[in-house]
């Protein structure tokens, strides 16, 4: 008995009267649904960060060089210390981490978790994280806003 033929996708073929293109639709659409909410958010983000003229992924900026990234804050930590304080905000893009850290700040109106950034400065790693120390930055509505 000779197997039942499959698409590319794994899923049989459209049944009959069905274009193919409205059950890859509801395919997609069903695999968003059962997506866990941190992957499908990593997914958004990337697609968003992505999108931005003249940005690059956190994970994929050059080290020591001058980069644009974008990201949506995760974190925020306040560090008052001799001579000066710090405040730093994990921006996160979907595909990595970055710390920006401002010096003599402990706050900077707007930025707050879930701000979603467009930073610019010179990428650097200390300890396996990525960091950015005093950059330029930008405030970008999320794309539903």
């Amino acid at each position: 008995m000779p197997k039942p033929r499959r698409g590319s996708s794994g899923h049989d073929p459209a049944p009959e009267g069905i274009p193919r293109k409205l059950t890859e639709r509801i395919a997609r659409a069903v695999e968003e649904l059962v997506e866990p909410d941190e992957a499908h958010l990593a997914h958004e983000l990337r697609s968003w960060a992505a999108s931005l003229p003249g940005t690059v992924l956190i994970a994929e900026a050059p080290l020591r060089t001058a980069v644009r990234v974008a990201g949506e804050v995760r974190r925020l930590i306040v560090r008052p210390a001799t001579p000066f304080d710090e405040l730093e905000a994990v921006l996160y893009d979907g595909s990595g981490e970055a710390w920006i850290v401002w010096l003599g700040r402990r706050s900077i109106p707007g930025v707050k978790i879930g701000s979603r950034l467009v930073v610019d400065g010179v990428m650097g790693e200390e300890d396996g994280k990525r960091r950015m120390i005093d950059p330029s930055f930008e405030f970008v509505p999320p794309p539903w806003s």
